[in-house]
């Protein structure tokens, strides 16, 4: 069979090898890889032994792999969803996020029969921290909520776990920059590693809406994170929110084919010029395109075509404020901050949508 893409959706079998022989995360979902002299097939990703090319070929799911006669690798476990905590770490998961307040030790884990390391390997891959540090700005976030709710700095720290307030003071301004008795004229940012067929995405929302949907793999990631920081005079901090709740289970309703439109309220917080950009591209209904010149005519500002683009590549909210429905003039895919394939991707899934309703009936 050699190697090649089993769908004209895929990006070419070129482009796809030098992701398996480099190991790159940002095509970590969108496909797998079927070694022929083996009959296994894997993530891009996995650390095994990488084959010739001209022993793989590649299937836009396991299925696929798994209707062409190819077994899954035990390594990389190519059958989980990418990004989703393994089985063995999801009660702890669970338990951490419903006790925010605990201070969890070594031994605690042990108790559970988890390694420690083997935890903080998983954290640091996918939260940039270890699992200790995860817990430490639980706790400040959950502390961080209560005081602006109205609780008295005190009785905030005791109640996220705190055992000196003096240790929590110190730990606040280490993080925020700010004093605790200060920090009501700060906006908290939660922050959310959630799962879509796409990799995972990183969401940040206020009290007040969704402030940022990214891809986590994207390199402008933390500069966005800074800039919408700045603008809203925020700290961001992990932590859950309604507002991302109702985002996973719209994005969920969106990738099956079922939405079309979002409900989520937004915080859009960019210069006059970026906000009317902003606007103009929420304006394109699902299933349509614009070329950056129509969005440009579209805003009053024909002339405005490369400060048009620079607005797009901005945007702070993926999806839901849809750039991705803005293509060349000559109607060639160009600049997304997640990748091509995926703007590709999110325009095929579109455009074979049904048109009957742009939000699912009965749903806010």
């Amino acid at each position: 069979m050699g190697t090649q893409a089993r769908t004209r959706d895929l990006p070419s079998a070129e482009i796809l090898y030098k992701a398996l022989i480099e190991r790159d995360s940002q095509f970590d979902g969108l496909c797998v890889v079927g070694v022929i002299t083996t009959g296994i097939f894997c993530r891009l990703t996995c650390g095994a032994r990488k084959p010739k090319r001209e022993n793989v070929e590649f299937f836009p799911s396991a299925a696929d792999a798994l209707h062409h006669g190819y077994r899954p690798c035990k390594l990389c476990s190519p059958l989980d969803v990418p990004g989703e905590a393994p089985h063995w770490l999801r009660p702890l998961l669970d338990d951490v996020h419903a006790a925010p307040e605990r201070r969890w030790k070594d031994q605690d884990l042990r108790d559970r029969d988890l390694e420690p390391d083997r935890v903080r390997r998983w954290f640091q891959k996918h939260h940039g921290m270890t699992f200790h540090a995860y817990g430490r700005a639980l706790r400040l976030a959950t502390a961080f909520g209560r005081i602006q709710a109205g609780d008295g700095v005190a009785a905030a720290a005791y109640s996220a776990g705190y055992e000196s307030l003096s240790g929590f003071t110190e730990a606040f301004a280490k993080t925020t920059g700010e004093a605790p008795t200060r920090s009501r004229r700060l906006r908290l940012v939660t922050v959310t590693r959630i799962l879509t067929p796409l990799g995972p995405m990183i969401a940040g929302a206020t009290d007040e809406g969704l402030c940022l949907l990214e891809f986590a793999d994207r390199r402008m990631l933390e500069t966005q994170l800074g800039r919408i920081q700045k603008a809203l005079h925020a700290r961001a901090l992990p932590g859950t929110s309604p507002h991302v709740a109702l985002l996973e289970r719209q994005l969920a309703e969106y990738f099956a084919g079922t939405r079309r439109a979002f409900t989520v309220p937004l915080v859009t917080a960019g210069t006059p010029f970026q906000e009317c950009v902003w606007q103009a591209l929420q304006d394109i209904r699902c299933g349509e395109t614009r070329s950056y010149q129509d969005q440009a005519n579209a805003i009053g500002r024909p002339t405005a075509v490369r400060a048009v683009a620079r607005a797009n590549g901005d945007n702070r909210i993926s999806i839901l404020i849809p750039c991705h429905r803005v293509i060349g003039k000559d109607g060639q895919l160009v600049g997304y901050g997640g990748g091509l394939w995926r703007k590709k991707y999110l325009l095929d899934l579109e455009a074979a949508q049904p048109h009957a309703s742009d939000v699912v009936p009965g749903q806010a």
